[in-house]
């Protein structure tokens, strides 16, 4: 693996950083507050090319790679984890597995529009009483000639509350477990779609997630995603590519974090001198930085073997894992170093703190992570 970044790479970094940097870092405290969907930053995105990245251009993407995904998300996460995630679920959750199992047809109807930010997509796996355990979801589908019936639920769909197509998974045989398991692209506009209320949540506020419900909704057979019965397949592999950008999330809000306790550390003075004279101070910024370098080394091999289409799924585990409990460990620090006021939301210490919670849980939480982790090292 080649750490020095290609000319393509660069430079969408730096685009993502100017983004960031001048349009989505000002809006950030606000949209915190506010819960507001940001979607002028959103349809921004979809101009810069961040919403596709590495699907080909003749589908609407930009047409790179998904070592480059993870740099950009890590500098928008920076920002905004909000703004972040909204891009991470249109890239890895919804254009992905189109781009992977989809037809031609539907990549020219679905993949096209998602990828070049003119729709929205988010991604249904979860359900009430079934999150980990996904052989146990009880939204089914029943075919009917040439289309399939919907019915159920579907909730924590982040994007959800404004997407315009859900890759969704559903029960069509229940006698065989996960082999049951089959997946479809819906259109939000479909008759017997509906959405409830945004969620309230702890942090993401912006990125607005809500339940979904299925009531006799007609879906075609055109609209399946991949063969009958291939659903889990399909779920899993996606997650697999999913958990780089979560990683790369959380890696971005873990150097925010840093990067403004280390530039505090260096003003506030205490006993005389800036309290970055004390070793306490020293030694938590020292561990900071070494773990977001880690981090982000394990995110870079996750996805180089994805763009060499390698199997992955151990590596973006031990990415995520590792990059989510580590902005848990970092974004701590940081508001320990800011003292009472990282307490307050007048700093920004808080809302790192609060917003790196969420990627222990989401795409995987750090236990199943564990198991993906061990199955694959005892196997060998």
């Amino acid at each position: 693996m080649d750490l020095e970044l290609t000319q393509e790479q660069a430079l969408l970094q730096q685009t993502a950083r100017n983004f960031a940097t001048r349009e989505v870092e000002p809006r950030a405290k606000q949209l915190d507050q506010t819960g507001e969907w940001p979607g002028e930053l959103v349809a921004r995105m979809g101009e810069l090319g961040l919403l596709g990245i590495a699907i080909e251009e003749q589908y609407g993407g930009a047409g790179l790679d998904h070592v480059g995904y993870a740099l950009a998300m890590e500098e928008v996460s920076r920002a905004c984890a909000s703004v972040g995630v909204i891009m991470s679920v249109n890239n890895s959750l919804a254009c992905d597995p189109v781009n992977r199992f989809g037809s031609e047809a539907q990549k020219q109807e679905f993949l096209r529009p998602m990828a070049s930010g003119k729709r929205l997509g988010c991604f249904g796996l979860t359900e009430p009483m079934s999150g980990s355990d996904a052989a146990t979801m009880a939204t089914f589908a029943e075919r009917a000639g040439d289309h399939w019936v919907l019915n159920g639920s579907k909730n924590f769909i982040t994007n959800g509350p404004y997407a315009d197509l859900i890759v969704v998974f559903a029960m069509t045989r229940r006698d065989v477990g996960h082999r049951g398991i089959t997946a479809f692209i819906v259109p939000t506009d479909a008759p017997g779609f509906a959405r409830g209320k945004p969620d309230e949540k702890l942090g993401i506020h912006a990125a607005q997630s809500c339940t979904v419900f299925f009531d006799n909704c007609k879906v075609p057979d055109a609209q399946r995603l991949g063969g009958e019965g291939d659903g889990f397949k399909v779920a899993m592999s996606t997650l697999d590519g999913g958990r780089i950008g979560i990683a790369s999330q959380a890696l971005g809000i873990a150097r925010a974090a840093y990067e403004k306790a280390l530039a505090y550390s260096k003003e506030r003075k205490a006993f005389g001198t800036p309290i970055a004279d004390k070793q306490a101070i020293q030694f938590m910024l020292a561990d900071m930085a070494l773990e977001i370098d880690a981090a982000r080394l394990l995110i870079q091999r996750a996805a180089f073997m994805k763009d060499k289409k390698q199997r992955h799924s151990k590596e973006s585990a031990m990415a995520k894992l590792f990059a989510s409990e580590m902005a848990t460990r970092v974004t701590h620090k940081a508001l320990q170093i800011h003292g009472g006021l990282g307490y307050t939301r007048e700093c920004d210490a808080e809302r790192h703190y609060r917003d790196a919670r969420i990627t222990e849980i989401y795409e995987g939480t750090s236990e199943i992570m564990r198991i993906v982790i061990s199955n694959s090292v005892l196997k060998g």
